[in-house]
């Protein structure tokens, strides 16, 4: 793949995902954060001007520069996330025919997911007082 062709991929990404993350300020379902991140990267390697257009935004730099600088993840963020684990979790076990270790492995990765996302602060240590 050319640099030129590289170039264009990424861009389209990000701007598709700061679209889905747009999307996630109005549906509840949708998590506006880790969309912005994933553009964040793309344009971090394709445009300097999109990244930093991003990472400076009004309405969408503040949660990106809360993860950047911080490590947050926003409560509404954790429980949508935590939320839609378990939803997902219940709708295979009953729903599925997925073999017995196949269900252990999905309930595994679930469970490092969550212990990630519950190991990160809510809120910058400074807003916390």
């Amino acid at each position: 793949m050319t640099r030129r062709a590289k170039k264009l991929v990424l861009l389209t990404v990000g701007f598709f995902f700061v679209g889905l993350g747009a999307l996630g300020i109005i549906l509840p379902v949708l998590p506006t954060t880790p969309f912005l991140l994933i553009s964040l990267w793309a344009f971090s390697q394709s445009s300097d001007r999109f990244h930093d257009w991003l990472y400076n935004h009004r309405v969408f730099g503040p949660p990106l520069r809360d993860w950047s600088e911080h490590g947050v993840i926003p409560l509404r963020a954790k429980i949508i996330a935590l939320s839609t684990m378990t939803l997902s979790a219940t709708l295979v076990i009953l729903f599925s025919d997925v073999p017995w270790f196949g269900l252990v492995g999905m309930l595994a990765l679930m469970a490092v997911g969550a212990g990630f996302i519950l190991t990160r602060p809510s809120k910058r240590i400074s807003d916390q007082v």
